[in-house]
C-alpha cells in the first residue's frame, strides 16, 4: 500500500508539473486535460483520482507554481541584487520563453477568470512575492510593500506588452522602459505620487 501512495502522489505531481508548463506556455483555456494526461504519460482516465476538474487543477497549479517564484526570486535577489533580477525578468529570454517562465507574466489574464477560491491562492501568493520584494528595497522607502506590488506590476506589465508585441522594434523597446521604470521605483525616485493621500 505504502509503495502505491507514493506512486500516486508521484502521478500527481507530474500532472501539476505538466500543467504548469502547459497552462504558461498555451494558456489555461487553450490546455485541454487529454494534451495535460498525454504529456505526462497518463491516460485521461487517470486524472481524475487526482483532481476533481480542471478548476481544481488549475487551482493546485497556481499554488505550486506561484509559491515556489517567491522562494526562487527572494533567492535570486538575495545572490544577484535587486537589480540584476529585475534586469533578469525583464530580458529577452525571459520574455521569449513563457513556458519557464513567470506563471503570473503568462497567466494573469486568466486567472481573473478563475473561481475565487483560485484567485485567492494567487492573491496570497503574489502578496508574499510583494513582501520578499518589500524586504530587498532600500530602508529609506515609504510603504515599501506598496511600492513592491508597483514594481511587480510595472514587470508583469512589461513582460506582457513586450510578448505581445515580439518580433517587432517595439518590443525590446518595452522591455528596456520597463527596466527604467522598475529601477526608478526600486530607488524611490518615483514613489511620490503613490503617497498623495498621506
Amino acid at each position: 500500500m505504502r509503495y502505491e501512495k507514493g506512486r500516486k502522489e508521484a502521478s500527481r505531481q507530474k500532472i501539476i508539473e505538466v500543467a504548469a508548463d502547459r497552462f504558461r506556455a498555451d494558456g489555461i483555456a487553450a490546455t485541454g486535460l487529454a494534451a495535460i494526461m498525454s504529456d505526462a504519460g497518463l491516460t485521461n482516465g487517470a486524472f481524475y483520482p487526482h483532481f476533481q476538474s480542471k478548476a481544481d487543477l488549475v487551482r493546485e497549479t497556481v499554488a505550486a507554481t506561484t509559491g515556489p517564484q517567491s522562494t526562487r526570486f527572494g533567492n535570486f535577489i538575495a545572490e544577484e541584487g535587486l537589480e540584476t533580477a529585475l534586469d533578469a525578468y525583464l530580458s529577452p529570454e525571459h520574455r521569449d520563453d513563457p513556458g519557464q517562465g513567470c506563471p503570473l507574466a503568462a497567466l494573469l489574464p486568466e486567472l481573473a477568470r478563475q473561481p475565487l477560491e483560485t484567485r485567492r491562492v494567487y492573491a496570497d501568493n503574489f502578496l508574499g512575492l510583494a513582501r520578499e520584494m518589500a524586504s530587498a528595497l532600500p530602508s529609506k522607502t515609504k510603504d515599501p510593500e506598496a511600492v513592491a506590488m508597483a514594481i511587480y506590476a510595472t514587470l508583469i506589465g512589461s513582460v506582457q506588452l513586450a510578448r505581445a508585441a515580439e518580433g517587432t522594434d517595439l518590443s525590446d523597446r518595452i522591455l528596456a522602459a520597463g527596466r527604467d521604470a522598475v529601477r526608478a521605483l526600486a530607488e524611490g525616485n518615483s514613489t511620490n505620487g503613490a503617497h498623495h493621500h498621506e
